[in-house]
């Protein structure tokens, strides 16, 4: 499925922004849905480590350029979680 992309850091950044966030709306529903998964923020950092997967295998595949965009990605959203734990409390 992922072996015809172009090797571009745009659509590693893409990838990386779009699998987590699908994965996180699902865990953020889950999270407000059911008490005992109100304190779960494990499960947000999962949704999260998802990427480490994905860059692995594209950094298999030899296609550095997506792999450095899903890291570039990882950080966005390791932002995104540090900004929303920081409010949180």
């Amino acid at each position: 499925m992922f072996n015809n992309l172009k090797n571009s850091v745009f659509i590693g950044l893409g990838i990386g922004a779009f699998v987590p966030g699908v994965l996180l709306t699902g865990v953020w529903y889950l999270m407000h849905r059911f008490t005992f998964l109100a304190k779960a923020d494990l499960l947000l950092i999962g949704c999260i480590a998802v990427n480490a997967i994905l860059m692995h295998h594209f950094f298999k595949q030899d296609k550095d350029n997506v792999g450095r965009g899903i890291i570039s990605a990882t950080f966005l959203w390791a932002f995104v979680f540090f900004f929303y734990k920081v409010t949180k409390s």
